[in-house]
């Protein structure tokens, strides 16, 4: 089990990189679909480790949604890259 210390700085590391997500599609000339759904998959998935200290359902809850939407453009960029790769 992690202690509070750990899970915050867990937290802080996944809205770090939640935020520069958000901040690479906004700024950047080209999106790449696998790093921005994939930086924010990994930032969902750690804020979500730290909430398992500190559990908060409203922020729990928007973290599974963003797990999801994450996933979801994962796969679209998946089939995306395999049906222009044929």
């Amino acid at each position: 089990m992690i202690d509070g210390f750990i899970a915050n700085i867990i937290g802080i590391c996944g809205s770090f990189l939640i935020v520069f997500a958000y901040g690479y599609n906004v700024y950047a000339n080209a999106v790449n679909a696998f790093v921005y759904n994939g930086t924010n998959l990994l930032g969902a998935l750690l804020l979500t480790i730290s909430l398992m200290v500190h559990f908060n359902l409203a922020s729990f809850l928007l973290e599974l949604v963003w797990i999801a939407i994450a996933l979801g453009g994962l796969w679209k960029a998946y089939r995306e890259s395999a049906s222009q790769g044929s």
